[in-house]
């Protein structure tokens, strides 16, 4: 009988483990996750969870009885200490567990600030997992002023989400502007009005010096000189690939674990998923950090554990959710030389559309279901309406398909 064991009880792990058990999968499942809790939803985390909008029991991807139901072995609180690819065992609790097949979907952990300029002093956290959650929660109250350290989706939205609790939000980007490595300016624009009519200050294109406290953090120094006084401070400033099992085992790492199109390591036993995974792209690789991605690449793994040799091709799509606006992404804008502001049909509604060229790469629709929707589809299908046609207020979307 044919032994699977999956290290990392995330969105990956969870939706290989259960894909395995729905394709007919009868040998024995492991799958080892460092926290406390079963896997669960990590979105709602920053927004519904935190606002106390969200009970936990919600956030959970499948009932805690799925697993043993499922003849799954779920070990939570569980740290793999080692992978011995010789002979086929990982080190977990002092146990050696033996595997046929390995899945690494270890994910991601948040980067977070030196301790040389103030950033592993109390009061200063990082919004990633449930422990960051929960620690933060009791702090997030109205009238307190919160410092958050960078300008990407990660720190809007945990700025969205202090400002409607009633906090005192500045937000400070070291690059020139907000989603400067992410979006073009068109939807910075629009994201920086709508935190700016809620009472967000954001101070772009000024670094953090250092944060300033001794037992706690009181505030921060930025590299103009300016000091700002804070209550707490939320880090937002990306996430690292968890790659130390991988490297320790002698897999090959490239911008995260180094996957076939098959998503295999380096170690034909051995695949990788999600967040921590790397794959074959348009000619170079790509590390999509994603829920959708999560989720594909794990089935595709698991297909690929079943003998079905398929390949993964990626359909990259992203949200984020910030007070009441619904940024819908769909493609990649890496390397656009243009982009079209379209109007949606309701006011606060748009759209941006990149090209390369003459070829679509992407579209963010901005509380526009329609522009996403119809983008997505031209995006998957290789189809590139001409810029000027999508710039043209005349032009009805639907006729794009």
């Amino acid at each position: 009988m044919s032994r699977v064991v999956i290290i990392g009880a995330g969105q990956a792990g969870a939706s290989l483990a259960a894909r395995l058990r729905s394709k007919g999968f009868d040998g024995s499942i492991t799958m080892i996750g460092a926290e406390p809790a079963p896997p669960y939803q990590r979105p709602p985390l920053s927004k519904k969870y935190l606002l106390g909008e969200m009970a936990l029991e919600r956030l959970f991807l499948r009932p805690e009885n799925f697993y043993a139901d499922q003849n799954i072995d779920l070990r939570v609180n569980a740290s793999v200490t080692a992978i011995d690819p010789t002979n086929k065992t990982v080190s977990v609790g002092g146990e050696s567990l033996p595997y046929d097949m390995l899945a690494l979907t270890t994910g991601s952990a948040p980067r977070r600030l030196p301790a040389a300029i103030g950033g592993t002093l109390p009061g200063v956290y990082t919004m990633r997992d449930l422990a960051d959650a929960d620690a933060l929660a009791p702090h997030m109250a109205a009238g307190k002023k919160l410092l958050i350290v960078g300008g990407g989706y990660i720190g809007l939205e945990a700025a969205a989400v202090a400002a409607s609790r009633g906090l005192e939000v500045t937000l400070v980007e070291a690059a020139p502007r907000i989603l400067q490595r992410v979006a073009a300016p068109e939807t910075a624009d629009y994201f920086r009005e709508l935190h700016q009519s809620r009472g967000v200050t954001l101070i772009e294109g000024t670094g953090l010096e250092r944060l300033l406290g001794e037992t706690h953090v009181t505030g921060a120094r930025l590299a103009d000189g300016r000091e700002i006084a804070c209550d707490l401070a939320i880090v937002g400033i990306g996430i690292t690939p968890e790659t130390a099992l991988a490297e320790v085992a002698g897999l090959a790492l490239e911008n995260g674990i180094q996957t076939n199109a098959q998503c295999q390591t380096s170690d034909p036993a051995i695949w990788a998923a999600g967040d921590c995974a790397s794959f074959p792209w348009q000619g170079g690789r790509l590390r999509l950090e994603s829920v959708p991605n999560a989720i594909d690449m794990a089935e595709c793994v698991a297909d690929n554990m079943l003998g079905e040799a398929r390949e993964y091709h990626a359909k990259p799509w992203f949200w984020s959710d910030q007070y009441d606006v619904k940024l819908q992404i769909a493609g990649l804008n890496a390397g656009y030389d243009r982009t079209i502001l379209r109007p949606g049909d309701k006011p606060g509604t748009q759209s941006v559309w990149y090209y390369k060229g003459e070829t679509l790469l992407a579209v963010d629709a901005m509380n526009d279901a329609r522009a996403y929707m119809i983008g997505k589809r031209l995006v998957e299908a290789g189809k590139s309406p001409a810029p000027e046609t999508v710039a043209d207020p005349a032009t009805d979307l639907k006729s794009l398909v």
